[in-house]
């Protein structure tokens, strides 16, 4: 018997008992559709959650600083087990997949700020590269050249400025246009006898840089020189490169494939490595779990339909008995029998699981559409990013559970069918 006779015949079989089949079909029907909605949700919930700590900050970008693992019991002062030092930013660069490395020091005293008649504050970074689109900040005005005597700011830097002389319940002033300003930093310490001493630096605003919703928005980027000069002002003490290294280091990866394996080979180095990148691995996995479980609610709707499946073939044996005695006395093999019930358990499943999946899929635009409102909903109540997606359905989901309610519907029919192949011709055709 060629393929194609046996699909023939398995159609026509099908064919007389529409009734049967379509009421088998639905159940498998009911599972396919819950496999494909189930999984469909959790991988927009996946994407959506990953699509809002992707925009919290750059998952390219590793933050590596010293390991401290404990005091030192005279001073009180952290022990590092390796300073991050210059040699240690050279295996850095030497690692693949690694496009820069940026060491950056922040200021260990408080500055006043002033522009115009306006006061204001924020934190104040010294950065080791002339160019911040190397940590992949980008300018809203001017530029991301740093260059000495200029400073780049912030987002909401122009938020952190207010007018010291302005009157009790007076409307406060809007936030300055702070590009090309010249800014005051006034720094403060104070003496061993309690005397304060001021120093005043004045530089330009080349630039303010793009929202990046990462701790750039309310930083002030100076050269790392003219922060290091501000720290040996402020603790009185030479600094030390070789001995106490950088406070932090910014490594850029090319690809995210690269982020957590650099980060590994940094902390196998003796330094504490992080980046939001290992955040969203652990949130991938604890989805990929979830669709799993999903899936397996579904698989077990499928199940109970392949019950169904088995009792529909069983009773066909039953009614065909004679008809299987036929086709044996006319030359059908026991594997010509067995593929025959098979085609049809199969076929009732691939139906079932064709519906199923239209279903599916459909019932997955119709939640997406009302679960995206809803979450934006819960998104401007927060002041988050709208989703983009709440349901999405994976390309390779529909014709795994194609297959997959096909193999069911395979598998629930081999027991009929090994019983329809074994059947004595002779005891067949006397069957009443």
């Amino acid at each position: 018997m060629s393929i194609f006779d046996l699909i023939s015949l398995v159609v026509e079989n099908l064919a007389r008992r529409k009734g049967r089949v379509a009421l088998t079909a639905v159940g498998v029907i009911i599972g396919t559709a819950a496999v494909v909605l189930l999984v469909s949700l959790g991988s927009g919930l996946q994407q959506n959650a990953a699509s809002q700590l992707g925009s919290i900050g750059d998952l390219t970008k590793i933050n590596v600083s010293p390991n401290f693992n404990e005091f030192d019991p005279t001073t009180g002062q952290p022990i590092i087990d390796a300073p991050l030092n210059d040699a240690a930013l050279d295996l850095f660069r030497g690692m693949e997949g690694v496009t820069a490395v940026i060491p950056q020091d922040y200021m260990q005293g408080w500055a006043m700020m002033n522009i115009d008649r306006l006061e204001g504050g924020g934190q104040i970074i010294g950065i080791g590269t002339t160019e911040l689109a190397e940590l992949g900040l980008k300018a809203e005005q001017g530029t991301t050249e740093l260059l000495p005597g200029t400073v780049l700011v912030g987002y909401q830097m122009p938020n952190n400025f207010w007018d010291p002389r302005a009157r009790p319940g007076q409307e406060p002033p809007p936030p300055p246009d702070l590009y090309n300003k010249q800014i005051t930093f006034t720094l403060i310490k104070y003496s061993e006898d309690g005397t304060e001493i001021r120093k005043t630096i004045r530089a330009r605003v080349a630039g303010v840089l793009s929202e990046s919703r990462d701790e750039a928005d309310y930083s002030i980027y100076l050269p790392l020189k003219e922060v290091e000069a501000m720290n040996v002002w402020f603790t009185g003490q030479r600094l030390e490169r070789s001995k106490v290294g950088y406070s932090n280091v910014i490594v850029r990866a090319s690809d995210l494939d690269y982020v957590l394996d650099i980060a590994d080979q940094i902390t196998a180095l003796g330094f504490q490595a992080w980046s939001p990148q290992s955040f969203v691995q652990g949130i991938n996995g604890f989805y990929v779990v979830l669709q799993v479980i999903f899936g397996g609610v579904g698989a077990i709707a499928l199940l109970v339909a392949a019950i169904g499946i088995a009792n529909t073939m069983a009773m066909a044996i039953l009614e065909r008995t004679r008809e299987i005695g036929l086709m044996k006395a006319v030359g059908a093999t026991n594997r010509n029998v067995l593929s025959v019930f098979l085609g049809e358990s199969a076929g009732i499943g691939f139906l079932g699981g064709l519906g199923g999946v239209a279903l599916g899929w459909g019932l997955a635009q119709v939640l997406n559409v009302f679960a995206i409102a809803y979450l934006a909903g819960q998104a401007a109540q927060t002041g988050g990013p709208p989703p983009t997606v709440a349901v999405s359905t994976p390309t390779w989901l529909p014709l795994f559970a194609l297959i997959f309610a096909t193999v069911i519907g395979l598998l629930s029919g081999l027991y009929p069918a090994l019983r329809a192949a074994t059947l004595s011709p002779i005891a067949a055709l006397k069957y009443e």
